[in-house]
């Protein structure tokens, strides 16, 4: 029965020791505790500014400060200009004023948790080992016999000569990257095939004579050279694709518009077309009902005046004989017919003269 005894007493007392911890601890350092503790990283960026970042905001809970050194701790001075995102310090900046190389650089953070302060421990670093250049610029690619290739690049960073270089490349055919380390600034390819098209990169880092740091540059843009017959192929359908078939197009129809403006007025001239008269007299016979007079607007007065007013009187006329030697002889009568001017004559029956007419 005793060692059920002393297992039971065992077991509350599992129980009480965290609680108990929690109790002594508090919401202070034990709890700053339970979260990692953040780490000073600097660089120094082509030897212009630097800066000490320790976290993000995802990471941080409080703000912490950065005091700094380079001999001994009375000459201990705070960031002057802080990083800081959503209000939470992450990092540093220092001008170029403010870095010294080849001393050892000390750093130090504190913050302050629950009222409670809490020092990160100090860390030492050599600048000249955080020295990151930037990347080269001015890649140029230069033909110097039938089947090699020198590539060439300048750099930004002031001091040139303590810099190294590292070349990679490859063809449209190969499926790895190759890699060349560099000491200048000349690199050459013995062999190169023309029907192959070659991409190439370059980036630096501080070399061992100067520091030792193993920060590279970012890499260069690319550079390429060579001939690409599915990229040629590719850029001539993409050109014929999108520029030349839609010029075309639109040449094709301003043609084919011009003709046609050009062809009708050539048929206006060759076969004029005769116009239709009717629409100009529908008003005519539908609304005048025929009357030009009345279509074409002449006065009634005028119409008047073109009607007859006066009225002939018919005269009537006969051939007298002749006055010598010849007397005309009459069935009726032997004595001549007297005419009376303004009545009609009355001719024998058998005259040998024909009257006639006619009106005065």
């Amino acid at each position: 029965m005793r060692p059920m005894a002393s297992t039971t007493m065992a077991v509350p007392g599992t129980f009480l020791v965290p609680v108990l911890l929690l109790l002594l601890c508090g919401p202070g350092p034990c709890s700053a505790a339970a979260h990692s503790q953040p780490e000073v990283d600097c660089v120094i960026f082509n030897e212009k500014y630097m800066t000490c970042t320790w976290g993000s905001r995802e990471t941080l809970m409080v703000n912490y400060s950065l005091y700094y050194w380079y001999k001994n701790t009375s000459n201990k001075v705070e960031c002057k200009r802080y990083l800081q995102d959503q209000g939470i310090r992450f990092g540093c900046h220092f001008n170029q004023d403010e870095i010294i190389q080849f001393q050892p650089f000390h750093v130090l953070l504190n913050a302050s948790i629950g009222g409670k302060p809490l020092e990160i421990p100090i860390k030492r670093m050599e600048l000249q080992d955080r020295v990151k250049p930037e990347a080269p610029v001015n890649l140029t690619i230069h033909n110097i016999s039938n089947n090699q290739l020198q590539l060439t690049w300048a750099t930004t960073y002031p001091k040139a000569a303590c810099l190294e270089h590292a070349v990679k490349y490859k063809s449209n055919k190969d499926t790895t990257w190759t890699e060349v380390s560099v000491n200048g600034d000349i690199f050459s390819l013995p062999s190169v095939d023309y029907e192959k098209l070659y991409t190439f990169y370059v980036r630096s880092k501080i070399n061992k004579y100067c520091g030792s740091t193993q920060l590279w540059s970012d890499w260069s843009l690319p550079v390429v050279w060579g001939s690409n017959s599915t990229s040629k192929g590719t850029v001539h359908w993409f050109w014929i694709h999108t520029v030349l078939i839609p010029i075309a197009s639109c040449l094709f129809l301003l043609v084919l518009v011009i003709l046609l403006v050009r062809m009708e007025r050539v048929w206006v001239i060759l076969m004029p077309r005769i116009p239709n008269p009717s629409k100009n007299f529908d008003e005519l016979f539908i609304t005048h009902n025929g009357n030009f007079q009345e279509w074409a607007g002449v006065p009634k007065d005028v119409m008047e005046s073109f009607k007859a007013n006066y009225s002939e009187n018919i005269c009537y006329v006969s051939e007298l004989p002749p006055k010598d030697g010849y007397e005309p002889h009459w069935e009726s009568s032997n004595q001549p017919t007297s005419v009376v001017p303004g009545a009609p004559a009355t001719p024998s029956e058998h005259s040998p003269y024909k009257s006639s007419y006619g009106r005065v």
